[in-house]
């Protein structure tokens, strides 16, 4: 259906579908600020999920942003904070009335708290917590004692638990009875006197099993508890590796105290893919709301690192100086197996990367990709150095350039693999993160060794 200025809205009756917020639905949105009609803005803003609030707050300016804050203000759901760009939610949490932030965090599940108040300063923090009730700010307040990254702080306190003799009607006649359940759960949780978790009995086998059925009989036999010391990704690991659905979070003395969910331990994982991602390309934690001098700062050490791995290739090249002016198609030449070195390599390194990130590269199979990878970059290595050498015949009319190019190829690429693979696993057993530095140590091996190799070759072999 449309509103009266023609902007499309999702229909709540309809399939689920994405609705995207486009250049009119934006200026619709942004013209009901400008002239202050509030009842405009709720009914273009009501239909919209909180996910693509965020988006909109995230893509206008500071200004509109603050203005459209401001009118919008009661209606402010708590959801939004939860699903706003981290550099964003300290502004945000600012710019709220503190009825309207109290109103916002009480709708927030526990772990959705932590994690907006992780991204926080003192004085917002302060502000968060006298929002929420006594008990809810003490569960906050707990999980905070948690390092950060860990289990203890991606957990949700709400929990759904029975006492492992209940029988299937008593545990149904409890979760009826309960007046306050989490938003989202999937498992009820069984615990022996203790409170130590024993198992999982899950919705479907509840509801589909008859009253009087022991919950014991029908637990799953999957079942693994969550240290809540344990690193996040650690967590990740095993919810995709053993494809949880929910597990418990339990403390040094091995007792209930929270649980992880599906749903927060992909966003972890989405987030180590993002960081992977973007620390490959030496840009670190950057973000399209980040000021010109936050990006400035973020980008400049690793655009020094590239500097310096330059200087020393040039080095390199620099010790050859008089042959290069003996034959100007060395100089031709050097950049194709550079760039070549500098692919193969990083086709290599992404690989690895990716593999240590995953837990599939171990200390018992790295051998065997490492000699997979150097036996990839001397096939690729000998296909093109064929390919090379014939160029280097026709071009510059010498079976011995041609040569030289050629083994200087197949050297080049066989090291690529080598470093690709073996730099990322180097850098993880001495403690440093191969997302983040692996890319320059590789790019500087395969240049010196593809500047050494083809200009010594040349040296030896043309003159």
């Amino acid at each position: 259906m449309q509103n009266q200025d023609g902007v499309t809205a999702p229909d709540h009756d309809a399939n689920v579908a994405a609705y995207v917020l486009d250049r009119r639905a934006v200026s619709a949105i942004l013209d009901a600020v400008e002239v202050q009609d509030r009842e405009q803005l709720i009914t273009l803003i009501e239909p919209l999920h909180a996910a693509d609030v965020a988006d909109l707050l995230e893509q206008i300016t500071a200004y509109d942003r603050r203005r459209l804050i401001a009118l919008y203000d009661r209606e402010f759901d708590g959801d939004i904070l939860a699903e706003l760009d981290e550099g964003l939610r300290e502004e945000v949490v600012t710019l709220l009335s503190p009825e309207v932030l109290a109103g916002a965090v009480r709708e927030l599940e526990s772990d959705e708290v932590v994690d907006l108040l992780e991204d926080l300063e003192t004085p917002q923090q302060e502000a968060v917590l006298e929002a929420l009730g006594d008990s809810d700010r003490v569960a906050v307040e707990q999980s905070l004692t948690y390092p950060e990254f860990s289990a203890g702080r991606l957990m949700q306190r709400e929990v759904v638990f029975a006492p492992e003799h209940w029988t299937v009607g008593e545990a149904i006649d409890h979760l009826r009875n309960t007046e306050e359940l989490p938003e989202q759960f999937y498992h009820v949780i069984l615990v022996d006197p203790k409170i130590h978790p024993i198992g999982n009995v899950t919705l479907g086998r509840l509801m589909s099993s008859q009253r009087d059925m022991p919950l014991m009989s029908i637990k799953e036999e999957t079942f693994r508890t969550i240290p809540a010391a344990q690193d996040e990704e650690d967590v990740a690991y095993a919810f995709n590796q053993y494809h949880l659905i929910s597990a418990p979070v339990i403390n040094a003395d091995g007792r209930l105290i929270g649980v992880i969910t599906i749903d927060d331990a992909m966003a972890v994982l989405d987030e180590e893919h993002e960081e992977d991602i973007l620390r490959l390309a030496g840009v670190g934690d950057n973000r399209l709301s980040n000021t010109v001098l936050e990006t400035t700062r973020q980008r400049f050490p690793w655009l020094a690192v590239n500097l310096f791995t330059a200087v020393v290739a040039s080095m390199v090249i620099a010790q050859f100086e008089a042959t290069i002016s003996q034959l100007v198609a060395l100089a031709v030449l050097m950049p194709i197996i550079a760039s070549m070195g500098g692919n193969a390599g990083t086709q290599s390194l992404t690989i690895a990367v990716r593999a240590i990130a995953t837990k599939d590269l171990t200390g018992s199979n790295f051998l065997r990709i490492i000699r997979r990878e150097v036996l990839v970059g001397l096939i690729n290595g000998a296909v093109f150095a064929v390919v090379m050498g014939v160029i280097g015949v026709i071009w510059f009319g010498s079976s011995q350039l041609g040569y030289v190019i050629a083994l200087a190829m197949v050297i080049n690429l066989l090291i690529a693999g080598l470093a690709g693979t073996g730099v990322p696993i180097l850098l993880d057993k001495i403690g440093i993160d191969p997302a983040l530095a692996s890319g320059a140590f590789v790019t500087t091996v395969t240049d010196v060794v593809g500047f050494f190799a083809f200009l010594g070759l040349a040296a030896l072999v043309l003159f």
